[in-house]
């Protein structure tokens, strides 16, 4: 299988694309290849303004596995910049800098380094196949794409240091129970869910999709009580652009679709 068959992305008209993570046979593990097709993937559509959410998945009965140790095992892959080793070829800040929302669909095992790529996703769609790992502390790798901080601010820092330092298995159902998994939903119809959620967000207005992500991440690292001072300012900042009568024709348009929904 060659780099450019290792993701595969099916780009949907109405302002989405799905990637998925294409080498079954190794669980989706991240090769130098995918990590490098994937950064660059996720850097290309969003410079394209036709696409404004991404769903990300796995093929096969695995979300990812992983980085490849068999190939860092042979002397091929390489570690330091973050944990791909070349900083253009990171997926994690790839998917970071993607300034719409991210949408896991998580299929099925995502371990370590598959972790990692999960929760840099802005919402977790879960088969009951899903299952979480963190073997960092086993294997004798040092996280580097956030999973010793992600996991801790998500599920709480005792609850992270049982997983982290025990490297057992998280399940659908617990992930779920403690909040880093949005929903389970049935294997047959994750994709379809994760599409029908993609729909959604974009009903709503592209600038405030893109101002609302931004908000929340760059709130959620500062004190609450900075973070409630940016929120002021940036509302206001924002508000003060707007318009009377495009605030009616926008609540029309709510009201008529919820009279639908």
């Amino acid at each position: 299988m060659n780099d450019a068959e290792v993701l595969l992305t099916d780009v949907d008209a109405a302002g989405f694309a799905v990637l998925t993570l294409n080498r079954p046979q190794a669980m989706n593990a991240l090769s130098r290849g995918l990590m490098a097709a994937l950064a660059h993937t996720v850097d290309t559509l969003a410079a394209d303004p036709s696409v404004r959410v991404l769903i990300l998945t796995g093929a096969g009965r695995g979300f990812c596995a992983g980085l490849d140790l068999k190939e860092l095992g042979s002397g091929q892959g390489t570690l330091g910049q973050g944990e791909s080793g070349v900083a253009e070829s990171d997926p994690v800040a790839a998917l970071e800098r993607f300034a719409g929302p991210v949408i896991g669909a998580i299929n099925g095992p995502a371990v370590t380094g598959g972790f990692e790529l999960a929760l840099a996703c802005d919402v977790l769609l879960a088969s009951p196949a899903a299952r979480f790992a963190d073997t960092h502390a086993r294997i004798g790798i040092a996280p580097a794409w956030g999973l010793s901080q992600k996991l801790s601010r998500a599920i709480g820092p005792y609850r992270a240091r049982e997983v982290s330092f025990s490297g057992n298995w998280v399940n659908a159902e617990q992930a779920a129970a403690w909040g880093f998994v949005n929903r389970i939903v049935p294997a047959e119809t994750l994709l379809d869910a994760a599409r029908t959620l993609a729909r959604d967000m974009l009903g709503a207005l592209p600038e405030m999709l893109v101002r609302y992500k931004a908000i929340i991440r760059d709130g959620y690292a500062l004190p609450l009580a900075e973070a409630l001072a940016l929120e002021k300012q940036r509302g206001r900042e924002f508000n003060a652009r707007l318009q009377a009568n495009a605030i009616d024709a926008r609540r029309e348009g709510v009201r008529e679709r919820n009279r639908k929904g």
